[in-house]
C-alpha cells in the first residue's frame, strides 16, 4: 500500500495543479484506488483488525490537545501571586526569628501561617485540576460527529474518530469534511475553504478539473456547500491539511466576557484591599510610638514591625477575591455538563453569558422547534387529496408507483440506518425530509430505494443538479434511453418546494397514471391542496418528471427543469417539540422576542408560528423576497413586529440577525462596496440592507439587541457567526459575588477597626487565611454548583453595558456587612463578659473568630438567593455539594478551635459558648429574611426594553419594571424557614437574655421618657 510519505506528495500547501501534478505520478484516481486497496464503490473490505492496522500504519483520524498544566504545575503557580510570595517570606522571616528567641514555641506561628498557605494553594491547585479536566472531557464530546461511510458495499454510519485511510465517505451539502481526501464521485461539488485558506468564495470540486475546472482535493476543517459528494481519504488527523494547521494553532482556554469582568471587579477589590493594608500599617506602627503604655512587653519593635507587616499582608491576600472567577467558571463548567444531558453542547464557553441575556431568538424550525422526524401523513395524487397515505398503495396505477419510486429514489441523497433501538426503525442519514419519502416508498410500495438509485451513472452522462437553498428544488436527469447520433433519451425527476415544482409544471399524472394537461382548474387545485396541508402545519414537497427525448449533456438547468408533469405533492409532519410552546411562552415572560426564520411557505410557517405561540395577535409574518426589497429604514420599522420569516435564504437570516445585533455591518465604504460590488456607495447606501455601522448606530440608542440563533448548521452558517450565540448559566455566578464580597468588606474593616483603635486584630493571619479559603475555594464551590432557579427564566435579559453590581446585590451586601460588624463589635466590647472568659484573652479572640466564620457559614445560606426570594431553603436538599461543603467547613472549623491551640492562636470553648458562636452567626438568616423586605428595584437602565407586542399578548404588561418572580406556591422547605427564623432570634434572646436584660432596660426607660 501506498506510505504517508508518498500521500502527502499530492497535499503540499500549494497550487492544486502542482498537487494534481504530484497524484497523477502516482496514477491518479485509479492510481489511488489500487495503492490504497480500496474501491470506489463498494469502500474498503474487512473487519476491525483490518482498520485497526489501517490505523496503525497511516494514523488516526484524532488531533492531539494542547499540552494541559499538570498538578503540579498548578500547585506552583499559585505560588507566582506576589501576595503569596511576600507572606512567605515574611512567614519565614518569623520562623527565623521566633525560633530564635523561643526555641520552644516561637516556631509556631511561622510554621502555621506556610500551613494555612500551602492548605490554600493545595485547594486551589485541585481546583483548577479539575475544571481543566471537565473542559477537556466537554471539548472531547463536541468532536464527536458521525458521518457516513461505504464499507463492505453497505452504508455505515461511523465516528469520524474511527475513520481510515482508504475510506470512502458520503457528504451532503453543509457537511464538514473530516478528513483530507480526494472526489471519486460527485455533482456540483462546491466547498468553501475559509477556514484554511480565508478565501470566501465557494471553490468548485470536480473528478476532471482539467475538463470541468476547479480541483478534486477536498481538505479537513472545510464545508461543502452545494452537491453531494464521494470523498477517499488519503490522509487523517495530525497528517491532513487541517491537522498541521491545528498543531500550529494549538488554542488554550481564554476567559469569557464575564470572567474579564469579575477579574477587573477583583482588581478593584484588591486594591481597596491594598490600601486598606498600608493604613492599618501605618496605623500599628503609629499606635507603637504614641501609646508606649499599650505595648506588648513581650515584642520588641522589630518583632512588633513584623507582625504589624505580617497583618497587613494577610489583608491584602483575605481582600483578592480570587474566588470570584472560580465561581463562574466552576458554575459554567457544572451548567454544562447538566446540559449535555439534555443534549445541548455548548461550543463555545463565552456563549453560555450571552444568551442569559439574549433580547432576541430567531429559530429555525426543523430540529430546533420540531422533532425533525419526518413522516408523509398526506398528498395530492390524480387531481385529489389523499388525506391518509397509509391507501396509497391500494390506489395508484403502476405507471405512477414507477415514477414516484424510481424518482424518489435517484433525486435525494439520504440514507435509512437501521435503529438497534426501534426493530423496523430507520435513523436518517442525511435530509429528514428526503428520508420520510424514502421510508413511504420502502413501506408503501416495498421499493428497494438503494437497488434503485443505482439506476444513476454518471460515466454515461446522467446529471445531479443539486439543491440550493435559492432554487429551492433539486433534479436527476437519467440519459437511460437509445443512443441516437443526436444524443440520448432519458428522464429527468425534479424534487423542490411545493410553489417552485407546481410554476415549472404544465402537466400532470391523472388518476389512471396517464399525462394530462395541468390548466388553471387543476391548477387552483393543487393549490388549494397545498394551503390545506400548510394550514395544519405540514411541510409540502412536489415531485415532478418529464422524458427527454433527446438528451445532449449540454443543456442548461432552466431548460432541462421546464415543461414538467406533476407527479405528487406530498404533505410531511414534523410534530412539535413536546416542551416547545412553554419554552415560547417562558421567553416572552422574560421580554425575549422570539421569531421563527424558516424556508417554509408562509402558510406552513404561520401555523405552525401559531401553535408554539411565537406569532402573536399583531405580530407580522413576512416572505423572504419581500423581505429582501426593503430598505435599512424600512426593515428597522418592521423589526418589531417581524416574527415569522418564510420562505427565507441563508443570507435573509444573515440579515435579519445583522441588523438586529450590528455585528456584521460593513465599517467603511470599502467593505460595503466590496459587499455590493454593481451598486454606488453615494446613491444607494442607504437603500440596500443590510445597511453600514454609521447609519445603523445613528438610529440606535443603545449596543443593539443579543441575538440568540438556532439553527442546523447547513445553512444557517453566515446567521450563526453574525450572532451573539449561548446558553444561559443560571444565576449561581452572581450568589458568589454577594457571598464573597460581604466577606471581604467585613473582614477588612474589622481588621482595620481593631488597629486604629489600638487593639489586637481579633482574626490573626493563619484565622484570616482560613477564612479566605472558606470565601474564595469552598464558597465558589458550594455556590458555583448551584442549580439555577427556574424562576430565572422570568427575569429581563440585561443590556450589554448593565452594572455587574445590581441594586439588590447592594441592598444585600451593606445589610449583611452592617450586621456582622455589629455582631463583630457587640463582641469585641462586651463579648468576654458575656461569654465569661477575659478581655483580650486567646479564648476572647477565638470568640470572635468562631462568631465570624459561623456567619459566614450562615450567610453562605443566605446567598442562595440575591433578590426578594424568602426561602432561601428552597431545593437545599439537593444540592448534596453544597450541604456537604457546609458540613466540612462547620466540621473544620471545631477543629481548627478544639484543637489549633497556640498553631492557630486558638482555645477551646464550652458547649455554651459554641452554642452562643453558632446562634449569633445564624441570626444571618433572620437578618437575611428582614433584609428582603427593604425595597430595592433595579434601574430600568440596566434592562433591554419589552417588545410591545409581547406587553400586548399579556406575558410580560404587567411588570414594566423587572420584579421577583413570585414563589412557586406553598413549600415544606418554606414552612421549615419560617420555622428557623422564628425559632433563631427567640432562642438567641433567651440564651443572652440575662446579658441583654440590663440593654432592654434602658431601652424600656428611653421609650418611657419619651
Amino acid at each position: 500500500m501506498l506510505t504517508n510519505k508518498e500521500l502527502a506528495t499530492f497535499q503540499q500547501d500549494v497550487d492544486p495543479s502542482e498537487n494534481e501534478q504530484a497524484l497523477n505520478k502516482l496514477g491518479g484516481l485509479p492510481g489511488l484506488e489500487v495503492g490504497l486497496q480500496t474501491s470506489f464503490t463498494t469502500g474498503l473490505r474487512g473487519d476491525a483488525t483490518e482498520f485497526r492496522a489501517r490505523k496503525e500504519k497511516y494514523g488516526k483520524n484524532e488531533f492531539p490537545e494542547p499540552p494541559s498544566a499538570s498538578w503540579l504545575e498548578l500547585f506552583l503557580e499559585s505560588f507566582e501571586d506576589t501576595t503569596i510570595i511576600v507572606l512567605v517570606v515574611a512567614a519565614v522571616v518569623s520562623l527565623a526569628v521566633g525560633v530564635y528567641e523561643d526555641p520552644q514555641k516561637g516556631w509556631i506561628e511561622g510554621v502555621a501561617i506556610l500551613s494555612a498557605v500551602l492548605i490554600v494553594a493545595v485547594v486551589t491547585a485541585t481546583n483548577n485540576y479539575n475544571k481543566e479536566l471537565q473542559f477537556r472531557k466537554l471539548n472531547a464530546v463536541k468532536e464527536d460527529v458521525t458521518v457516513v461511510a461505504i464499507r463492505n458495499g453497505k452504508n455505515v454510519s461511523v465516528n469520524i474518530k474511527d475513520l481510515v485511510v482508504g475510506d470512502i465517505v458520503v457528504l451532503n451539502a453543509g457537511d464538514r469534511i473530516p478528513a483530507d481526501g480526494v472526489l471519486v464521485k460527485g455533482s456540483d461539488v462546491t466547498v468553501n475553504e475559509s477556514s484554511l485558506t480565508g478565501e470566501s468564495d465557494d471553490r468548485k470540486k470536480s473528478t476532471n478539473p482539467a475538463v470541468d475546472g476547479g480541483d478534486l482535493f477536498m481538505m479537513s476543517g472545510t464545508d461543502l456547500s452545494t452537491g453531494y459528494a464521494h470523498v477517499l481519504i488519503t490522509a487523517v488527523g495530525e497528517q491532513s491539511r487541517w491537522g498541521k494547521t491545528k498543531a500550529k494553532l494549538a488554542a488554550e482556554t481564554t476567559e469569557t466576557p464575564l470572567q474579564e469582568k469579575l477579574d477587573v471587579l477583583a482588581g478593584q477589590i484588591g486594591n481597596l484591599g491594598m490600601g486598606s493594608a498600608v493604613m492599618t500599617f501605618i496605623v500599628m506602627i503609629a499606635i507603637w510610638f504614641l501609646r508606649p503604655d499599650e505595648r506588648d512587653p513581650s515584642l520588641n519593635f522589630y518583632e512588633y514591625l513584623l507582625k504589624a507587616f505580617i497583618m497587613a499582608v494577610t489583608i491584602v491576600v483575605v481582600a483578592v477575591p480570587e474566588g470570584l472567577p472560580l465561581a463562574v467558571t466552576l458554575s459554567l463548567a457544572f451548567s454544562t455538563q447538566k446540559m449535555m444531558k439534555d443534549n445541548n453542547l455548548i461550543r463555545v464557553l463565552a456563549a453560555c453569558e450571552t444568551m442569559g441575556n439574549a433580547t432576541n431568538i430567531c429559530s429555525d424550525k426543523t430540529g430546533t422547534l420540531t422533532q425533525n422526524r419526518m413522516t408523509v401523513v398526506q398528498a395530492w395524487m390524480g387531481n385529489a387529496l389523499v388525506e391518509d397515505t397509509r391507501v396509497l398503495s391500494q390506489k395508484l396505477p403502476t405507471k405512477t408507483v414507477e415514477y414516484l419510486c424510481e424518482g424518489i429514489a435517484v433525486n435525494s441523497t439520504a440514507n435509512l440506518l437501521g435503529n438497534p433501538a426501534e426493530p423496523g426503525a430507520f435513523n436518517v442519514a442525511g435530509s429528514k425530509t428526503e428520508g420520510a419519502l424514502l421510508v413511504l416508498i420502502q413501506d408503501r410500495f416495498k421499493a428497494n430505494y438503494v437497488a434503485l438509485r443505482q439506476r444513476f451513472d454518471a460515466n454515461r452522462g446522467d446529471r445531479l443538479i443539486t439543491f440550493s437553498s435559492s432554487r429551492k428544488r433539486m433534479s436527476v436527469v437519467l440519459a437511460n434511453g437509445k443512443a441516437t447520433a443526436s444524443g440520448r433519451s432519458g428522464i429527468i425527476y425534479t424534487k423542490g418546494a411545493s410553489e417552485m415544482v407546481l410554476a415549472l409544471s404544465t402537466k400532470f399524472i391523472n388518476a389512471a397514471g396517464e399525462e394530462q394537461l395541468l390548466d388553471e382548474a387543476t391548477r387552483r387545485n393543487v393549490n388549494a391542496s397545498i394551503d390545506a396541508m400548510a394550514k395544519q402545519a405540514l411541510r409540502t414537497v412536489a415531485v415532478a418528471h418529464r422524458v427527454l427525448p433527446k438528451y445532449r449533456g449540454d443543456e442548461t438547468n432552466d431548460a432541462l427543469e421546464s415543461d414538467l408533469v406533476l407527479d405528487a405533492v406530498f404533505g410531511i409532519k414534523d410534530p412539535l417539540r413536546p416542551d416547545v410552546i412553554d419554552a415560547v411562552h417562558r421567553c416572552h415572560e422574560a421580554g425575549i422576542f422570539v421569531r421563527m426564520v424558516t424556508g417554509d411557505n408562509i402558510e406552513t410557517a404561520k401555523a405552525i408560528a401559531r401553535e408554539c405561540g411565537i406569532l402573536t395577535e399583531g405580530g407580522l409574518a413576512m416572505e423572504g423576497p419581500d423581505f429582501r426589497r426593503l430598505s435599512p429604514q424600512a426593515l428597522d420599522e418592521v423589526l418589531p413586529y417581524l416574527q415569522v420569516l418564510a420562505r427565507s435564504s441563508p443570507d435573509d437570516k444573515h440579515t435579519l440577525v445583522t441588523r438586529l445585533n450590528g455585528q456584521a455591518l460593513p465599517e467603511t465604504r470599502e467593505e460595503w462596496e466590496a459587499l455590493h460590488p454593481e451598486h454606488s456607495w453615494a446613491e444607494d447606501r442607504d437603500n440596500l440592507l443590510p445597511g453600514y455601522r454609521e447609519e445603523w448606530k445613528a438610529t440606535r440608542r443603545n449596543q443593539g439587541e443579543v441575538v440568540g440563533v438556532t439553527g442546523d448548521g447547513t445553512n444557517d452558517g453566515p446567521a450563526l457567526k453574525a450572532a451573539d450565540v449561548g446558553l444561559a448559566m443560571g444565576l449561581s455566578g452572581t450568589d458568589g459575588k454577594c457571598f464573597q464580597l460581604t466577606v471581604n468588606v467585613v473582614a477588612l474593616t474589622l481588621t482595620f477597626i481593631s488597629a486604629t483603635t489600638g487593639n489586637e486584630p481579633p482574626l490573626n493571619a493563619v484565622m484570616m487565611l482560613w477564612v479566605n479559603l472558606i470565601m474564595d475555594t469552598m464558597g465558589a464551590l458550594a455556590l458555583g454548583t448551584e442549580p439555577p432557579s427556574k424562576n430565572l427564566l422570568q427575569r429581563r435579559p440585561y443590556r450589554r453595558d448593565a452594572s455587574l453590581i445590581s441594586n439588590k446585590m447592594l441592598r444585600n451586601i451593606g445589610v449583611q456587612c452592617l450586621f456582622q460588624l455589629a455582631i463583630l463589635s457587640y463582641l469585641l466590647l462586651h463579648g468576654a463578659a458575656h461569654f465569661e472568659t477575659l478581655v483580650g484573652s486567646t479564648q476572647h479572640t477565638t470568640i470572635v473568630f468562631n462568631t465570624f466564620v459561623f456567619c459566614q457559614v450562615f450567610n453562605e445560606i443566605n446567598a442562595r438567593s440575591i433578590g426578594d426570594e424568602m426561602n432561601v431553603f428552597k431545593a437545599l436538599h439537593q444540592n448534596h455539594l453544597f450541604l456537604a461543603i457546609i458540613v466540612f467547613t462547620a466540621v473544620a472549623q471545631y477543629v481548627i478551635v478544639q484543637h489549633g491551640g497556640d498553631f492557630v492562636r486558638t482555645a477551646p470553648l464550652t458547649p455554651e459558648q459554641w452554642i452562643k458562636c453558632v446562634l449569633l452567626g445564624a441570626m444571618s438568616l433572620p437578618v437575611g429574611g428582614l433584609m428582603r423586605l427593604l425595597p430595592a428595584t433595579e434601574s430600568e437602565r440596566d434592562f433591554a426594553p419589552v417588545s410591545p407586542l409581547i406587553q400586548r399578548s399579556g406575558d410580560s404588561s404587567k411588570r414594566k419594571a423587572p420584579t421577583e418572580p413570585a414563589s412557586d406556591g406553598f413549600q415544606l422547605s418554606f414552612l421549615v424557614w419560617l420555622v428557623v427564623i422564628a425559632a433563631i432570634p427567640a432562642t438567641t434572646y433567651r440564651v443572652f437574655e440575662e446579658h441583654w436584660q440590663p440593654l432592654a432596660g434602658v431601652w424600656s426607660v428611653g421609650r418611657s421618657v419619651v
